[in-house]
């Protein structure tokens, strides 16, 4: 993978290498406070070292899948749709399943 392609959004080449650049965008939108498992811990990608959960990069025609774990504080649906964004940004136009596994915080009811 160029540097090139990862500026242009071409999510083409090592999935363990786009899962990584996912992972690393994700972290950095206001809201996430962590990647998850999934339900069944099935959301992961396979790295040369081990795993990446929260983020599953299969074969091109297939949606990248994430899970995640929010904070309270912002609305869910702007928090998703700045991780699809994020997303984006890497892999271009592919879809993007996006799970809300958890929050995490403390509610203030007043």
């Amino acid at each position: 993978m160029t540097e090139q392609a990862a500026v242009t959004g071409d999510a083409t080449g090592d999935p363990a290498a786009v899962a990584e650049r996912i992972a690393a965008a994700i972290g950095q939108v206001p809201g996430v406070a962590a990647l998850h498992a999934g339900t069944y811990g099935d959301i992961r990608t396979y790295l040369p070292s081990g795993r990446l959960t929260g983020v599953r990069v299969g074969k091109p025609e297939e949606p990248v899948e994430v899970a995640l774990v929010l904070e309270l504080g912002r609305p869910i649906p702007a928090v998703v749709a700045d991780v699809r964004a994020a997303v984006a940004a890497v892999c271009g136009e592919r879809p993007v399943d996006v799970t809300v596994a958890d929050v995490t915080g403390t509610w203030d009811a007043s």
